[in-house]
Parts: structure tokens; C-alpha cells; sequence
């Protein structure tokens, strides 16, 4: 079939396998141009299938040789209709890896499950024995509780005030104020569970006592703080208060990994265009400005960039790993640059519908969103009647 992509507010509800897997492909040449990293060679990605978490697995077999086994949520395809991103994303990933012969299994399930947390243990008793390396980039919005059985629904909200600053609507280009009420109590406590992390700490729980992690294995998840534009609507917002809880929870699972010589980080990465952040007021706007002033400067980086520099420079550079004064990794440092911030807040307040096509990078934030599903990806035939319905080579069932 021609596939195109379909648009709903701010999600695409097609994907388009061969665009999916030329971006998974640019990735992978990506790792290799850069070179070996000395890092772990047994790895298990829980949110494995796009953004951060599919260029750890991709950093991990490619960079350092790793075995990985990639956990994840995606809705496999039907005759005449797409499967999401993420499914032909890890389909292309690992018929790759398979080819050049590097073991490459995955589980598509619910996350937050006790089920797919026993059949992800059972694999890696099966076929690793144990792993190094356990990267945790969920990214759901709904998590259904494995012990009370309760569903949380996440929300974008600000907390304490009334929230009202200018966004882009980036498929028109249309530069307006919004305004977003402040949560309640019950609106944070959902983001939390959520988006939190008690799940992380019940994975790393379940790991340690099934005995699958490895003397000195270290786990990593993935945060965002950002600049004062955002703070409000983002980290002094719901998700703000669920990335603190998730940052909460390094002490206690690091001090769980002891006994093993074991280590919990969080790493601060940079704001990049995901599915999750398209939907959020304010970010798509700050993003805009933000391309266009790293491009110029050289220093913008997209995900594989990102999690390679976080191996090369930071996880596994034959020395201490370098953190804040709260433990935290810090990825985000370029993009926080104080001369890059104060870039982006003199554009901010003079952005609007006319002048934003020049003083931002409207085109690159669409380009990157439409890439996210497949689309504009350089080097494709949109046109080439495709095969929709793609097997994953190492998918466990």
C-alpha cells in the first residue's frame, strides 16, 4: 500500500516502515563513524522502541558489541493498516543487528506489569544469564497498578497558578497565548504514579532478587529539567513533580544495587522533539528557537547524539562518572549554556506568527516530528508501494 501520513492534533495515526527504518539505519551508522566504546556487553532497555530508549539499544549493540534485550509497548500492524513507529523501529533494529550477528530480542507488553517484568527475567535467565546495564525511558501517559490494580492517567498541568504563556501550533505555524489551569491533588498524585519512580525501583527490585544483574551493574533513566520559559508548565509542573520522584528513587535503588556493587544515575538530557513533548504547551515553541540557535553554534544533538555522548563521555569513559550536585548526569549542558539561554528568551519575546519561519527552526521541529512516524526521511520513495505488515525477528512470544 501508499502510505501517508494521517494527522490528529498532535499525533500521526500512521507510520511508514521503510522511513522508520532508514532512520534506524542513519542511527546505527551514526555509532559506528564514531567509533568503540568500552562499555557493557549485556543490556536490557525498558522502553526500548523509540526516542532515548531505542538509541541506548542502538548505542549498546553498536557501540560496544552488547546483547540487548528491549522491552516495549507498540501496536503490531494489520492488512491495511500501520503498525505504530516503534514496532517497524525494532523490526529494522534487529533485523540489522541479527545480520551482522548481534543478539537481539525483545518483549511487547505492558511495562508496569508483573507479567512482563517475569517474562523479561526468564528471557535473561535463558539466553544472557545476567545483564550490565539496565536503561529505564518509559514514556506512557496511563499506568494501570500491578498490586492495586488502579489506573493513573498522567496530566500537563502547573501546579499552585494559573498558567498563561505563548505556544506554537507547529503543523499551521501560528504563534498564541494559552492558558492552562492548576492541577489539584489528585491530578498530581495520578502524574506521579505514572510517570514517577516506583516502577523503576519494582524493576531494578525484581532484577536484583531474580539474580539476573551483574556484579557492578548500573542502571540508568532518563529525565528532563529545562529553562525558566518552561519551568512552570514542565518542572514545577505535574510532570516536574513526577521527575522528582523519579530522581528521588536513585538513593534507594542504589542503595538496593549494594550489596552487588551496584549503581542507580539519572541523566538530564537535552529537550528533543518526541511524541510526548509535541503535546506539551510552551515546548514546541522553545524548541523552535532552541534548534535554530544550537544548529548555528553546531552544538544541537539529536537522541543517538545524545546517548552516545552519554556512553562515550559520561557512563563509560575509564574513569568516575561525572555528575551534578545532586548525583544527576547532565546531558543538557549545551543546550543550558548561558549564552544559549539568553538567546532563546530574547527571541521568545519577540516570536510570533510572521517572524517565527526566520527566527526559529519551525521546519526542523516539523521535519523531526514527521520523521518520528517515518515521513520526510531523506533517502525514501513515499510514493513505492510498501508491505505494511512487518515481522519483528526477535520478538518473544
Amino acid at each position: 500500500m501508499i502510505i501517508e501520513p494521517r494527522m490528529r492534533g498532535f499525533i500521526c495515526l500512521t507510520a511508514h516502515p521503510d522511513g522508520c527504518a532508514m532512520n534506524v539505519h542513519n542511527q546505527i551508522n551514526y555509532v559506528k563513524k564514531q567509533g568503540a566504546i568500552n562499555g557493557p556487553r549485556k543490556v536490557l532497555v525498558i522502553g526500548a522502541s523509540t526516542g532515548f530508549g531505542l538509541a541506548s539499544r542502538i548505542t549498546s549493540a553498536y557501540g560496544s558489541g552488547a546483547a540487548t534485550i528491549g522491552v516495549y509497548f507498540e501496536k503490531p500492524p494489520v492488512d491495511g493498516k500501520t503498525a505504530t513507529p516503534g514496532w517497524y523501529n525494532t523490526a529494522a533494529f534487529e533485523q540489522q543487528a541479527q545480520a551482522d550477528g548481534i543478539y537481539a530480542k525483545s518483549i511487547n507488553g505492558d511495562a508496569f506489569s508483573n507479567e512482563v517484568k517475569e517474562k523479561t527475567i526468564e528471557l535473561i535467565k535463558k539466553d544472557l544469564g545476567q545483564v550490565e546495564l539496565v536503561i529505564y525511558s518509559l514514556a506512557s501517559p496511563v499506568r494501570t497498578h500491578p498490586v492495586t490494580g488502579i489506573t493513573h492517567r498522567s496530566v500537563l498541568k502547573p501546579i499552585g497558578a494559573t498558567f498563561t504563556n505563548k505556544t506554537v501550533d507547529f503543523h499551521s505555524g501560528k504563534v498564541s497565548e494559552i492558558t492552562i489551569q492548576p492541577a489539584n491533588d489528585e491530578d498530581i498524585a495520578n502524574t506521579v504514579a505514572v510517570m514517577g519512580g516506583e516502577d523503576w525501583a519494582m524493576w531494578m527490585d525484581a532484577l536484583l532478587k531474580a539474580g539476573v544483574l551483574a556484579e557492578g551493574a548500573t542502571t540508568v533513566a532518563y529525565s528532563y529539567i529545562g529553562p525558566m520559559v518552561t519551568e512552570a508548565v514542565y518542572r514545577k509542573g505535574t510532570i516536574g513533580r513526577a521527575k522528582d520522584d523519579l530522581e528521588a528513587k536513585t538513593k534507594d535503588i542504589s542503595k538496593l544495587l549494594q550489596p552487588i556493587g551496584g549503581k542507580a544515575y539519572i541523566s538530564v538530557n537535552k529537550a528533543l522533539v518526541t511524541q510526548a513533548s509535541s503535546a506539551i504547551p510552551v515546548i514546541p515553541l522553545y524548541i523552535s528557537l532552541l534548534y535554530k540557535i544550537m544548529k548555528a553554534k553546531g552544538t544541537h544533538e539529536g537522541c543517538i547524539e545524545q546517548i552516545y555522548r552519554l556512553y562515550k563521555d559520561r557512563l563509560y569513559n575509564d574513569g568516575s562518572v561525572p555528575v551534578d550536585e545532586q548525583g544527576r548526569i547532565r546531558i543538557d549542558d549545551w543546550e543550558l549554556q548561558p549564552d544559549v539561554q539568553e538567546q532563546v528568551d530574547a527571541l521568545w519575546k519577540t516570536a510570533t506568527t510572521e517572524n517565527l519561519p526566520s527566527i526559529g527552526d519551525l521546519e526542523g521541529y516539523r521535519s523531526d516530528f514527521y520523521n518520528l512516524f517515518g515521513f520526510k526521511v531523506p533517502g525514501v520513495d513515499y510514493q513505492k508501494d510498501v508491505n505494511e505488515v512487518v515481522e519483528i525477528p526477535g520478538l518473544v512470544v
